[in-house]
């Protein structure tokens, strides 16, 4: 064998593919059929395979043909420079196309290899086994069993209580850049491991010692720290600057890894960088959103589905050759799922890059696009190999593929025994467990070959060989240029800084209403603590008061950054995820951040001590003043430095919070004040020489008493007798007076009463300095040192209360038929059977923007019958969910009108509350388990006429037809740790149906983040759930055909809320195809996704044009006209029914806002609320050893503290910090 390269391996060849899809670079792979005559798989058949080379489709003639000879220099433009208004390579052209502007680029780079070399980073792993660690303790913590921890934290540091948990075991794959890895796996199977395994996010994760992974040279650790930001993981989730707009927050990745200027001729880093901002918002559809807040579930912004494609843009701008995207399209339409695909091949095609991306649900031209594509059963790896070659692979193993299920599904579909079908004659020869379809994948000619790749690849590209070196010197040209050499990073930390201060003040802007808050709260409590010692005396009267309002000013300056805790905390994921990607250092956000907070600092203290200082009659010089305010702003950086260093040493807020508290009366305590420094006790004495609030305080006393005199406005002895009695005779009575004289010394009053000494004023600021450097040095060092990562999504079950394991069920369906899986005893049967019909017409949304009124909704019509289950569907921002909130009475925004009948008749208060709504974002309290939560949504939601009992009993049925049986008794959890996905979303579905919702059931994209499978098992649910007479009204995007024809109607809205079609589906989807295909539509292909050709013929689909005015089409169908003649016909019948029921009945129908009477909600959230609590034990123990350290505390700084006025006066203060 040629060892010199794996491209150059000699196998049998084959015919390469013959069709050629025009629409990407890459050909489209060979349709294999469904269900050939299959071949024993336990056999070593003898398969001719092309040869690793002759799998590379080439590019189309389109793109190739500036590559393939010389060309003149000029026939390639800069893209950056000199584009015209209409010229294709514009990103602000409606004209323009992705596919050029790339094209374009890498030509026009080809032209001068040496001054834009390019990096490339294909990958490759053998025997790759990841594992992590579970802990005896795993499981829900509460008040009682915390203290086992203790015990099993001893044991944990010596390894003793360590519990080993397999997560991948022995994979093995090669990805030469440039192509394009496709994982697919049920929720659980392990893919998000393997992603973060590959792009070395591997929080909580340890890589078996005998596993290996080849970057081309680079070896596993190079990659994830000197080339940190090539690799990188984007999860689900989505995390930005909410303050942000669009624009702004695409601006500032391109600006972190924007090369150094004029390595393209003419173009600086700023002109580069909002080139590459405006390309990517055109590529990903969000030009018209630039100036729009990110925002997110509480702050107004762009829709999630926008913000998953700002997710994607950022990710993109990275310039990374190494992507891993985990279902980064969830919650996206079809469309832009095949176009996000699209856009990652032309750049792993042309930018030679290389992508893995996990999808649920990809279509069959999304699936086309992808090289390689590996199968995830329960931590195992059964295929790695072509796309091409995988369906194949399985159906001559002896399993059948329906001809209406895409290839990524079919091969999802093989991880679950309840799917996957068998071939007749080999129900005992196809494999039943990962073990089994592991041994049949290792055993087969397929992975052989990948042996022999894998050889060769190690081969070709050795550790620290000439590609590393090459790979080095690519990163390094495209680095800043006083950037050290192995930075991760692309700029210089000043140029982080300045990039970081310029998006902080950015977001200053953006949240005006903040500062403006903050400044007039500031003013707030200047005007009562002001009004409060309002124009105090200058004699002695006012010396105690002064001290005491000192210590108020001082007190409060230093306290006000404690909230930047809360800030701290909730940004940190955002900060994370961007030091990932090497975009800036933590450390540069954390500096940028004290300068933009400064300016704000600067006025808050200004305008409240000025205020208070002028109000109070402070000392009326402009030194006095002057310093005062310096003193003040200086305390106040000091102690945001102090509360700073605090926040970034902790995870969670509640535990952060408590040492600030402990932190704030330590310092309180010893500043001065409360407790003078010659009554201090010995043994906490040493903490006035560490607390900065302490040298603050004496500096402000030195200030406003030093070298003043105060006339004595109450001499000793006094009264009529005493009034010609001479001076010499009298003395004041206050601290410090001396007798024989009527006034006293500032100077001394400090000396006697603090033991302050009067030039240590600006020796104090010396220290304040120091100690806000000091603190500042330490929050720079330890900020992005602690992960907010989560634990993942694992089951915690309460103590004592974690299921035995069952062995999973691997036996499949031979006959392929539908087995009922509940028998006899199917809860469905004893569900509440619906028998009232919902009606709306004329629906209509307006709200209220800056350039005027703006129209969501259009006159939407429609109903829904009992025993229906309709589809509500669209494209992103169509109103699908601005309707069910309208629908469901759930809106609080906008105008609403039009009309919405039950059963004909107008919706009454206690709608909301006979309807179930299961929205998109999960909304459960986190400590409670999944039993529980159904039991509360059923005791307070249910009919009253029900006892305790049979609610309770009928939660049980739903956990019976959910399938959740098994985690049952599972804590909730937060997303990303606790239940997963599939079991948030089932039990969002649950606690809807517990409530037994009398007239409908709302449910807003269910399956959007859901797999192929569990999307149908949802479907099929809904469909079990009409059967019984449920009406449910169901958004969906773009579902598969199969799961398409199991909806009874179809309510579908074009952009703008305008209704384009409400009928019926028909049988094989026939009726809507005839409507669309009879009105201009070109006819649907026979094996089309139906709801894709609907999308595609309507111009909802990235590049696709309609020349119909659907909407008009619609207003004047004869379709509507019957739509609204059956509304009105609906309306009378059912009045006329609800009036001759409401005749022959006895009470009228209960019509009030809450099913279950105010004494029973009252106990059921206190009940709730105490169980959160008890399942919190942190905070209980943070309350609880709070006050035990604050009782210490104070008892041991007044220990035997009582036997002078100044004792007693000193004890009074500390139960006011004690309050």
């Amino acid at each position: 064998m040629d060892n010199s390269g794996y491209s150059r391996l000699k196998e049998p060849p084959i015919t390469p593919p013959s069709r050629v899809h025009t629409a990407y670079p890459r050909e489209k792979h060979q349709k294999v059929e469904c269900a050939p005559q299959p071949s024993d798989p336990f056999q070593d058949p003898s398969l001719s395979r092309p040869s690793f080379a002759e799998q590379r489709f080439e590019l189309p003639s389109t793109l190739l043909s500036p590559l393939k000879a010389p060309v003149p220099s000029d026939q390639f433009k800069n893209p950056f420079l000199n584009l015209l208004p209409n010229s294709p390579l514009n990103p602000r052209s409606n004209n323009f196309s992705p596919e050029e502007w790339i094209s374009n680029l890498v030509a026009f780079m080809g032209q001068d290899p040496r001054r834009y070399p390019r990096r490339s980073a294909g990958f490759s792993f053998e025997n790759l086994s990841v594992y992590s660690f579970r802990k005896p303790t795993d499981y829900q913590k509460n008040v009682a069993n915390i203290v086992f921890e203790i015990g099993a934290f001893a044991r944990w540091l010596v390894g003793s209580g360590k519990q080993k948990v397999q997560i991948l075991k022995g994979f093995d794959g090669l990805i030469e850049h440039g192509e394009m890895l496709l994982l697919l796996g049920r929720p659980g199977s392990g893919v998000s491991s393997l992603l973060k395994t590959i792009s070395g996010d591997t929080h909580g994760l340890f890589i078996e010692p005998d596993s290996d992974i080849n970057y081309q040279g680079v070896s596993m650790t190079e990659m994830h720290q000197r080339f940190r930001g090539e690799a990188i993981y984007l999860a689900e989730s989505d995390s930005h600057f909410t303050n942000l707009t669009v624009g702004e927050t695409l601006l500032f990745a391109a600006k972190a890894r924007a090369p150094p200027d004029f390595t393209f001729p003419g173009v600086t880093r700023q002109v580069y960088a909002e080139h590459m901002r405006d390309v990517m918002m055109a590529t990903l559809g969000l030009s018209h959103v630039e100036k729009v807040l990110v925002g997110n579930d509480s702050v107004k912004g762009i829709n999630r589905h926008k913000r998953k494609r700002v997710s994607i843009a950022e990710a993109a701008l990275s310039g990374c050759t190494l992507q891993c995207w985990d279902n980064s399209t969830r919650g996206l339409d079809n469309s832009y799922t095949l176009d996000f695909c699209k856009m990652v091949r032309l750049s792993t095609t042309l930018g030679r890059t290389t992508a893995c991306i996990a999808l649920y649900q990809p279509p069959q031209s999304a699936y086309d696009l992808f090289d390689k594509v590996t199968v995830l059963y329960e931590g195992r790896q059964i295929y790695f190999g072509s796309c091409g070659e995988a369906k194949t692979f399985f159906i001559e193993m002896g399993f059948i593929c329906p001809p209406d299920q895409t290839t990524a599904d079919f091969l999802t579909s093989l991880t679950s025994p309840d799917e996957r079908t068998i071939q007749p004659g080999f129900e005992f020869r196809v494999p039943r467990t990962p073990e089994e379809f592991v041994m049949v994948w290792k055993t087969s000619r397929h992975y052989a070959r990948l042996m022999q790749e894998l050889e060769a690849y190690e081969n070709e590209y050795p550790f620290d060989g000439t590609h590393a070196l090459d790979f080095a010197a690519a990163r390094r040209s495209q680095q800043a240029k006083y950037l050290r050499t192995k930075s991760a990073y692309m700029l210089c930390p000043r140029q982080q800084v300045i990039l970081c201060i310029v998006r902080g003040f950015q977001r200053l802007r953006s949240d005006m209403n903040s500062t403006i808050i903050g400044l007039a709260t500031n003013i707030l409590m200047a005007l009562i603590i002001g009004i409060t010692f309002y124009n105090l005396s200058g004699d002695t009267t006012s010396i105690n008061s002064r001290s005491t309002l000192l210590f108020i000013t001082i007190l409060f300056n230093a306290t006000t950054g404690s909230f930047e805790i809360i800030q701290l905390i909730s940004q940190r994921p955002v900060i994370e995820k961007q030091a990932r990607y090497a975009f800036v250092h933590p450390f540069a956000e954390a500096f940028s951040s004290i300068i933009c907070s400064m300016p704000g600092k600067l006025c808050s203290t200004l305008l409240f001590n000025a205020i208070l200082y002028f109000m109070t009659n402070l000392r009326r010089t402009s030194t006095a003043f002057f310093t005062f305010v310096a003193f003040s702003f200086v305390i106040n950086m000091t102690l945001s430095m102090v509360f700073r260093t605090i926040g970034t040493c902790y995870r969670s807020l509640a535990q952060a919070l408590c040492t600030t508290a402990i932190i704030v009366l330590i310092f309180m305590m010893y500043a001065g004040f409360v407790i003078p420094p010659m009554y201090m006790v010995s043994w906490f004495q040493w903490i006035a020489y560490i607390n900065p609030v302490a040298y603050a305080y004496e500096s402000l006393i030195i200030n406003e008493f030093s070298g003043r005199i105060f006339p004595c406005a109450n001499l000793v002895p006094t009264g009529p007798s005493y009034i010609g009695t001479s001076p010499h005779n009298r003395v004041c009575s206050v601290v410090g007076s001396i007798a024989g004289f009527e006034d006293v010394l500032g100077t001394i009053y400090l000396e006697l009463r603090f033991g302050f000494q009067p030039n240590h004023l600006w020796r104090n600021m010396s220290i304040l300095l120091a100690f806000m450097a000091f603190f500042m040095a330490a929050y720079l060092v330890t900020t992005g040192r602690l992960s907010t990562e989560l634990n993942g999504e694992i089951l915690l079950f309460q103590r004592g209360h974690k299921p035995q394991p069952r062995r999973q069920r691997h036996l499949e369906i031979y006959s392929g038929a539908d087995i009922h899986k509940y028998g006899n005893g199917d809860p469905i049967s004893k569900l509440h059977r619906q028998t009232s019909t919902f009606q709306w017409k004329d629906i209509c949304l307006d709200i209220k923007t800056v350039d005027g009124t703006r129209r969501i909704l259009d006159h939407v019509d429609g109903w829904v019958k009992p025993g229906t289950l309709t589809a509500l569907m669209g494209p992103s921002g169509a109103g699908k969910t601005s309707l069910l909130d309208v629908l469901a009475s759930r809106s609080s925004i906008g105008i609403v009108s039009g009309e919405a009948f039950v059963d004909g008749c107008i919706k009454d208060i206690s709608f909301q509350r006979k309807v179930g709504y299961v929205q998109q974002q999960d909304f459960h309290l986190p400590t409670m388990t999944v039993r529980e939560a159904l039991q509360f949504s059923a005791i307070m939601r249910q009919s009253r006429k029900s006892t305790k009992k049979e609610k309770l009993a009928y939660v049980e049925e739903v956990i019976k037809l959910l399938e959740m049986d098994v985690y049952a008794d599972a804590i909730v959890g937060v997303p990303g740790e606790g239940l997963n996905i599939e079991q948030r979303t089932k039990l969002t579905i649950g606690i809807e149906l517990a409530a037994k919702p009398k007239l409908l059931l709302f449910l807003d994209e269910p399956t959007s983040s859901l797999d192929s499978s569990t999307s149908w098992e949802v479907v099929e649910l809904l469909k079990k759930i009409t059967a019984h007479g449920q009406a449910v009204l169901c958004t969906i995007h773009q579902p598969s055909t199969t799961l398409f024809q199991r909806f009874d109607r179809l309510l579908f809205l074009a952009p703008g809320g305008r209704p384009i079609y409400f009928g019926r589906i028909g049988e094989n989807c026939e009726t809507v195809k005839k409507y669309f295909e009879a009105n201009g539509a070109h006819p649907c292909p026979p094996d089309g996704n139906v709801a894709g050709w609907i999308m595609q013929s309507i111009g909802c689909t990235p590049g696709s044009q309609s020349l119909v005015n659907w909407p008009e089409v619609w207003k004047n169908s004869h379709e509507l006209v019957l739509v609204h003649r059956k509304l009105d016909h609906m309306r009378k019948a059912l009045v006329a029914r609800s009036s001759f029921f409401l005749t022959g009945t006895k009470k009228p129908p209960h019509r009030k806002e809450f099913a279950t009477p105010f004494v029973v909600q009252v106990w059921q959230c206190f009940r709730r609320t105490n169980l959160h609590y008890w399942r919190t034990p942190s905070y209980i123990y943070s309350k609880i050893g709070l006050s035990l350290f604050y009782a210490l505390f104070l008892g041991l700084s007044f220990f035997k503290d009582a036997e002078s006025l100044q004792d007693l006066e000193n004890q009074t203060f500390g139960v006011l910090m004690l309050l």
